[in-house]
């Protein structure tokens, strides 16, 4: 179960990127919007805002901000209607893309997508070319100095948890989306998570060199930057030199 978590990697890139953006809040504003829309303003009996509600609150969000974009979801106050939209491609080096999106105009989103992905080389598809290659996973994150590993590890598997594997200074648990709550309970009972989230994970990887791992570095950034994204999955094994840069 130990091994490396090029996907952990992904995610910690994608996210020190994120903080740097003022768009933060506004993302965040709008995936608990449409989180409240969906199953209600109760996060113990919505999933999907409770998860979004803790993204927003280790971002450092105020209160009002989320409790604003919750009635908006839920109908007490006006808001845009959102919907959500995915969206496949490739960047170099035939790496599989999957773009996660909240908008109010497919057509402009669209067009916009599509755009980033040429000007970095890639190609926008269509739907499902790539998405086979990914599983829909929850996945949780511990920092490695939590516990040792074989203490982890047996707490992972006697929660539920279908994998472990070791990235660096984290600890990466996945689990099945059905069974993802009930890992989490169990585990954050013992440890703080570094990170928790359902995501596509790739089956496979492909490794790429330093100038390959920079031009899709590029593509993540320019998608994160568009507004209306929310999530960028990628089966790019990153060199280590590019890391956290």
């Amino acid at each position: 179960m130990a091994g490396h978590s090029h996907w952990a990697n992904i995610q910690r890139t994608k996210g020190a990127a994120d903080k740097k953006k003022a768009k933060l809040f506004a993302k965040l504003a709008r995936n608990i919007q449409v989180a409240a829309k969906e199953g209600g303003a109760n996060p113990d009996m919505n999933l999907r805002l409770a998860t979004a509600l803790e993204d927003a609150r280790a971002a450092s969000m105020p209160r009002d901000t989320i409790e604003r974009s919750i009635k908006k979801g839920t109908g007490e106050i006006d808001g845009v209607t959102y919907e959500q939209v995915t969206y496949e491609g490739y960047g170099g080096g035939g790496v599989a893309v999957m773009v996660e999106a909240l908008t109010d105009n497919k057509n402009r989103l669209a067009a916009d997508i599509r755009r980033i992905f040429e000007n970095a080389g890639g190609s926008l598809g269509t739907s499902g070319c790539v998405a086979f290659m990914f599983q829909r996973k929850g996945v949780l994150t511990f920092p490695v100095a939590a516990a040792g590993e074989d203490q982890m590890m047996n707490d992972a598997l006697e929660a539920g948890a279908e994998n472990m594997e070791t990235d660096g200074d984290l600890y990466v648990i996945t689990a099945p989306p059905a069974e993802f709550e009930s890992v989490k309970k169990a585990l954050t009972k013992k440890y703080k998570p570094a990170s928790s989230d359902i995501a596509m994970v790739p089956k496979d990887w492909i490794k790429l060199d330093d100038e390959g791992g920079r031009k899709i570095m590029n593509l993540m950034e320019a998608l994160d930057d568009n507004e209306d994204v929310q999530k960028v999955y990628m089966n790019a094994d990153l060199p280590d030199s590019l890391i956290g840069k």
